[in-house]
This record gives C-alpha cells, sequence and structure tokens, in this order.
C-alpha cells in the first residue's frame, strides 16, 4: 500500500469514528493497520470502533496494544486509564480472573501516582468486582471518596459511578425506595452526554438489572426503552443494543407472545457470550423459562445449562421441571441448594417455588419459615414484586391450611400486582388457585369461571405445559397431581413400598403424602381413603 493509499484510509477511518460510522471506521483503520502500525491516537480510534461494533475480541488486542505503548512511554496515567477499560471489558464478559488481573495491574500504576479521576474509577471497579464475587455491598468509605472526588475534579461520570454504588449498598440494605432514587440521579449526567461512552453502557446495565433483581417490571421498561434510545443514537451494531434486545425480550415474554420471542431470545443471548456474559445467562434463562411454559422440557434443560455456563442460576426454572416430572424431592433438593450461599436479596426469587415444593412433599413447618422469609424480604425491601409473591405463598398456605377465604385474599392481592404488571402468565396461575379456593368455599360458578380465565390465558400464550394438568389440579378434595398418583396407588392395593417403587419416589415422601390425602379428604385409614376415591371419581380405572 503506497502513502497516498494509507493516507486516505486513515482519513476515512478517521472521519467515520467521528460521525459514529462504527464498522467504517473499524474497516478502514483495520486495514490501514494491517499496512502499517498505527500511531497510538489511531489505534485508540480503532480500538473504540472495534468495540462499538461488537468486534469484542478485537478491542481486546489493540486496547492491550495501546496499553503497551503508553507503558513503554512512560505515559502511566493515560497506562493506567486503558488498563481500567480493559477490566470493565473483561468484567462484562465474565472472565473474573482476567478483570482482576487488569484492576491490579492499575492499582499498582496509579500507586505511584498523584490522586486524579482514574483513582475514582479504580474505586468503583473494585466495588463493582467484590459484588460480583461475594455479592457483598460497597463499603460507605468507597462511596465517600467517590463523592469527594467527583467533586474536587469536577468529573460527572464519577459523581454518576459514586451515586451507583451508593445506590446498590441502599438497595441491599432495604433502603430501595432512596436506593432507586440515587439510581435514577446517576443517569442525568448519562441522559446529559457527559460521561465517556465506555462507562455510560455498564450504568445503564446496572440500573436494569437491579430493577429485574426487585421485580420493578415498570421501572425496568423504563430504563430498558431510555438505553434502547441511547444506543439508537450510535446505530444498530453498538454492543449494548444486544444487551438492551436481551432486556426487551424478557420483558416481552412475560407479557406473552412466546412464539416470536423464543427465536430472538436465543440469537440474541448467542451473540453475547462474549460480549456480556451476564446479560446472555440471563436471555438464556428466560429462554428456559418459555420453553418449559410452551412443553419443551429438554429443550429448556438445554438452555437451562446454557444459563449456568454463563453463571447465572438456573431455578427455580428447573426445579418447576423436576415437579412436572413428579420428582418433587429433587426439585426441592435443588431449590435449597440454589438457596444456601445466597444473599436475602438473591433469595427471594427462589422462595415461592421453595414454598409450593415443600408443601408437595408435606414439610408444612418447612414452607412455613421459607414463606415467612419472603414476607420479611417483601417488608424490608419495598418491593411490590416481592410482595406479590409471598402473597401467592400465603394464599397457598393458607389453602393447605383449609382457610379458603383468607387464601383467596391473598392470592388476589398477587394477581392485581401480575395483572398491572402486565404479566399474563403468573396471572393465570393465580387464576386456577383461586378456582380451588372458590371450590372450597363451596362456590362451583366462581371456580368455573377462574379456571376457564386461566385456560383461556394459556391458550393464548401457548402454555402447553400449564393446559395438561389444569383438570388433575382441580381435582376433588384439592389433591394435588402428585398426591392423586399416590392415592391411585393404594387404592389399586399397593403398599407404601410398592407405591414408592412405582412412583420412584421414596418410602417416607409416600407416607407424607398420605398424611396430607388423610387431612386433605377428612379420612383416617387407608380404606376409608381408597372408599373416597371410589366415590369422587378418581379410582385407578381397570
Amino acid at each position: 500500500m503506497d502513502t497516498e493509499e494509507l493516507t486516505e484510509l486513515l482519513s476515512a477511518g478517521r472521519a467515520a469514528h467521528a460521525r459514529g460510522d462504527w464498522r467504517a471506521a473499524f474497516d478502514a483503520l483495520s486495514a490501514a493497520d494491517a499496512s502499517t502500525p498505527l500511531n497510538v491516537d489511531d489505534l485508540e480510534l480503532l480500538g473504540s470502533a472495534a468495540w462499538w461494533s461488537g468486534n469484542v475480541k478485537e478491542n481486546c488486542e489493540v486496547s492491550e496494544r495501546v496499553f503497551q505503548h503508553h507503558c513503554e512511554n512512560h505515559a502511566l496515567p493515560r497506562a493506567a486509564m486503558k488498563a481500567l477499560e480493559l477490566a470493565l471489558l473483561w468484567v462484562n464478559r465474565g472472565d473474573l480472573a482476567v478483570g482482576s488481573g487488569w484492576i491490579s495491574r492499575a492499582r499498582r500504576i496509579l500507586g505511584d501516582l498523584p490522586e486524579s479521576p482514574a483513582h475514582g474509577y479504580l474505586l468503583y471497579l473494585e466495588a463493582v468486582l467484590e459484588l460480583d464475587f461475594s455479592g457483598t455491598a460497597p463499603p460507605p468509605s468507597y462511596i465517600s471518596r467517590l463523592r469527594k472526588m467527583s467533586e474536587r475534579f469536577a468529573d460527572p461520570a464519577l459523581m454518576s459511578l459514586g451515586l451507583v454504588l451508593s445506590g446498590l449498598a441502599d438497595v441491599r440494605s432495604g433502603e430501595t425506595a432512596r436506593g432507586f432514587a440515587e439510581l435514577d440521579e446517576a443517569m442525568l449526567p448519562v441522559l446529559a452526554n457527559r460521561i465517556a461512552l465506555e462507562w455510560v453502557g455498564d450504568i445503564y446495565c446496572t440500573v436494569i438489572h437491579v430493577c429485574h433483581e426487585l421485580a420493578d417490571y415498570r421501572r425496568m421498561r423504563s430504563w430498558t426503552g431510555a438505553t434502547e434510545r441511547w444506543c439508537a443514537r450510535f446505530g444498530s451494531e453498538v454492543m449494548y443494543t444486544g444487551v438492551c434486545r436481551v432486556h426487551r425480550l424478557e420483558l416481552l415474554s412475560i407479557e406473552g407472545g412466546w412464539h416470536d420471542v423464543e427465536p430472538q431470545i436465543e440469537r440474541a443471548s448467542a451473540d453475547l457470550v462474549d460480549k456480556d456474559i451476564w446479560a446472555a445467562g440471563e436471555g438464556y434463562y428466560q429462554l428456559g423459562e418459555i420453553r418449559r411454559m410452551r412443553g419443551d422440557p429438554e429443550g429448556a434443560r438445554a438452555a437451562y445449562a446454557l444459563a449456568k455456563s454463563c453463571g447465572i442460576e438456573p431455578q427455580p426454572g428447573l426445579a418447576l421441571l423436576e415437579a412436572a416430572d413428579g420428582d418433587d424431592e429433587a426439585a426441592y433438593a435443588g431449590l435449597l441448594a440454589a438457596l444456601q450461599g445466597r444473599d436475602r436479596l438473591a433469595r427471594a426469587r427462589l422462595l415461592g417455588t421453595a414454598v409450593e415444593a415443600a408443601l408437595r412433599l408435606g414439610l408444612r413447618h418447612e414452607a412455613e419459615e421459607l414463606c415467612s422469609e419472603l414476607e420479611h424480604t417483601a417488608e424490608r425491601y419495598g418491593s411490590a414484586g416481592f410482595r406479590a409473591w409471598a402473597q401467592k405463598a400465603r394464599g397457598i398456605l393458607l389453602l393447605a391450611d383449609s382457610h379458603p377465604a383468607d387464601a383467596l385474599a391473598s392470592l388476589q392481592g398477587a394477581r392485581r400486582f401480575f395483572e398491572d404488571a402486565r404479566a399474563r402468565y403468573p396471572s393465570a396461575v393465580i387464576h386456577r388457585w383461586e378456582a380451588l379456593a372458590y371450590e372450597a368455599l363451596g362456590q362451583p360458578q366462581a371456580a368455573a369461571w377462574n379456571t376457564a380465565a386461566a385456560r383461556t390465558i394459556f391458550e393464548e400464550l401457548g402454555a402447553v405445559a400449564e393446559l395438561r394438568p389444569m383438570v388433575a389440579r382441580s381435582a376433588p378434595g384439592g389433591l394435588t397431581a402428585r398426591e392423586l398418583e399416590v392415592l391411585a396407588a393404594i387404592t389399586s392395593g399397593a403398599s407404601n413400598r410398592e407405591a414408592a417403587r412405582q412412583l420412584f419416589i421414596s418410602e417416607k415422601t409416600v407416607g407424607r403424602h398420605l398424611a396430607n390425602i388423610f387431612g386433605k379428604i377428612d379420612v383416617s385409614s387407608r380404606t376409608a381413603a381408597a372408599a373416597w376415591a371410589r366415590e369422587n371419581g378418581v379410582a385407578p380405572s381397570g
């Protein structure tokens, strides 16, 4: 390539970068670099274009060259900032070990330099890494230092990052309203375009993740829309466009439209694996949920496995799959294992499903403890979503304890939240539980209406997995599908050991189910239970 051609490529690449045409900038500057190694300023442009156009691997390679150049030329402040940018990139990619290594490099360089904005970025990343590794909220000293540095250096980015850390700390300590107010305030400099682009996306994603974690779907919709509008300013190839797409598809799947969402979220998640592994994992988990509800258990398991490989716990979806297969013990054990070592906020998402799993095994005391924890967590965090989960769990418990009127009030409170959040699937599930409550109250018409409402929603959604057991779940006596199976085995003359072998559960579990059955249908012997089964048309055929 002659000098004139090289000059034209460089000019074209620089101009494309200036107008935000990342693909054109990347192509032109890459071609120029292949002919003659670029100077450090053009390398910076090439790395930036690579990042924004989604060429993450190339961005890493170029950024490391820039870092090395700054080190060799003793431009240590610039080397430190480049190390911090690389740390952010690797942490978002899910490689915390490499990210930690780059943070250590930045810390070593900055240790010999006067305090600068780079020290603030280092504080932020150290706190984020600690949060990712252990779930520990940022210490107040970090937040205080960041605020002081943002004032000293008049750096709006440090102000936003400080507010993000403060918001995260307040949310995790139960000061949810104040925490969200700080997170909202952190977005103001972002919306005013006063923050370096590389850090803006991280702030957006952090805020949206917290909304998702607290089941604040309304706020999640708002910030996802704002992030999409921000991404649109830079073109469709911007890396964070894929992250936004996953979040948008998560919200759409809550509302329905699974047939269209499923292939899109699978593609979006696969595209993000080497860019933002956390978002990819969340997408794969939602893909598993869609497949589970659509009656594709093998596809769901495959998606859950991909979510787990990305560092996302595939519960409670996996437990719900196992329960649908009749393996209540495995479902409960999986939930208990997932609950171990998780902080109070992270446990909330699992507790409602664990309550139902415990009840299916006849573990009434354990179910009460799990439900009480969920209620206390909802109260502490002031989350309407958590409160709805707790109301549903409490309603199911009350129904099991033969308090249908109280159960109905609790279930209806939960359904109001889900309907307001446009969450059609959980609304239908609660309609089905309400039907059981109305049956117990002797109101067959109201029970039939709720059953029909649930069925209509399930049919519209294509929730095949939920349509299959509807008849069994509304069986006489409020018996569950598993309890009906145990009763059928006993009625046919099987011993507890034989029933356990037939149903692939333990003999102890059969005993617990029998105790529940006796309580629900008000009998005290196997003979009386068998007679009740025949009278109510739930005896085994033949």
